[in-house]
């Protein structure tokens, strides 16, 4: 028997997470200058980060022999959210706090529920635990509640939902994931992923961190990589009960947020002029890439993310022209969505160079 072949088996059926192709991979596979590349792949704010995180981080720099406080960042958690440290968990990105969930409430002979064309790292956090996936077929490329209550089995221990969806920009209204809530076991957890909820029109945004005393058995996760413009900086976090952040926080690891990190995010958490301008931009930018999709006549699926996803048939072709141009979107052929390519909303020039960049595609 092989070494790999004793590793568990769990491991051996995870697809790895394959993330946007880097801006310096394309220029060393296309030859192609760094400065002509336009990365609209992985949903990062086109206006970089925050310039308050940004002063935040420079003065962090000489505190970096000192391990990290994130007696801060939780403090300013807590004043925007009103609800204790205790109940707050921080990791490195959102991703890390999904993961922490997963271990806490999966193994071998659990299960746990996802929607199809939901994020890959649900998927990924249920395997790595030794748990059961069951993916339940979308209902219009989103999550379809109902069949996800009926897919409850006794041993289901967590129920995954992303509201606003990665990678297809479907929102469920609050009404309906509420109902879903009051009809789920109060023993089986349901992680409520909120990385994209500033992008969430105000007039439609609802803060679910007010539903945490009525049910004990939600877990609310969001980051500071969108909107805030913190993604190199992997940052996120957690809202719980008391009791289920205790237990998270057993098996984080210790110091799993840096100190460069933990200060930016206190800092980008204060700037709201900013994230009121990245809000605008990218409903600016939204409406000028429906245009443009309406005028070459591409098919979308309505997105309150800062992306969205539209089908191109020959998904594989029409992204091998892009990158040929030096344009990276992300193909969702991992997804199930083999014939749909996402594209992150960029800056006006950006977005223009996509859609200049497409119309040629075509005609390759």
């Amino acid at each position: 028997m092989t070494l790999c072949a004793q590793s568990l088996p769990n491991v051996r059926a995870i697809s790895p997470y394959l993330p946007g192709k880097p801006i310096t991979q394309l220029a060393r596979e296309m030859g192609l200058p760094v400065e002509r590349i336009v990365k609209l792949a992985s949903n990062e704010n086109p206006l970089g980060m925050s310039p308050k995180a940004k002063v935040a981080m420079d003065q962090a720099i000489a505190t970096l022999e000192r391990y990290p406080d994130d007696f801060e960042l939780k403090s300013a958690l807590s004043n925007a959210s009103g609800l204790d440290a205790g109940r707050i968990v921080l990791g490195n990105g959102s991703n890390d706090v999904l993961d922490l969930i997963a271990r806490v409430f999966l193994s071998a002979g659990r299960s746990a529920i996802f929607s199809e064309h939901a994020f890959a790292v649900y998927p990924l956090a249920t395997l790595a635990a030794g748990a059961e996936l069951i993916a339940v077929p979308a209902k219009d490329f989103g999550h379809d509640l109902e069949a996800m209550r009926a897919a409850i089995r006794p041993n289901t221990r967590l129920i995954w939902i992303a509201n606003p969806n990665n990678p297809t920009g479907t929102f469920l209204p609050y009404s309906q994931i509420k109902t879903f809530l009051q009809a789920v076991p109060s023993d089986v957890v349901v992680v409520l992923d909120e990385a994209y909820n500033e992008y969430i029109p105000p007039a439609e945004r609802l803060d679910t961190s007010a539903w945490l005393s009525a049910f004990p058995n939600l877990v609310i996760t969001r980051t500071f990589s969108k909107i805030y413009g913190l993604a190199g900086l992997r940052i996120g976090y957690g809202f719980a009960s008391a009791e289920i952040a205790d237990l998270m926080n057993r098996v984080r690891q210790p110091f799993n947020c840096n100190n460069l990190a933990l200060a930016a995010a206190t800092a980008a958490l204060d700037d709201h002029a900013f994230v009121a301008r990245s809000y605008a931009l990218n409903r600016a930018g939204m409406e000028q890439i429906l245009a443009g999709f309406k005028r070459l006549g591409f098919p979308h699926i309505p997105s309150h993310g800062n992306f969205l996803t539209f089908k191109v048939g020959d998904a594989a072709s029409i992204n091998q022209n892009l990158l040929k141009q030096g344009v990276i979107v992300r193909m969702l052929g991992a997804y199930g969505m083999a014939e749909w390519l996402r594209v992150t909303i960029g800056t006006e020039a950006e977005n223009l160079r996509f859609l200049t960049a497409l119309e040629q595609a075509m005609t390759c």
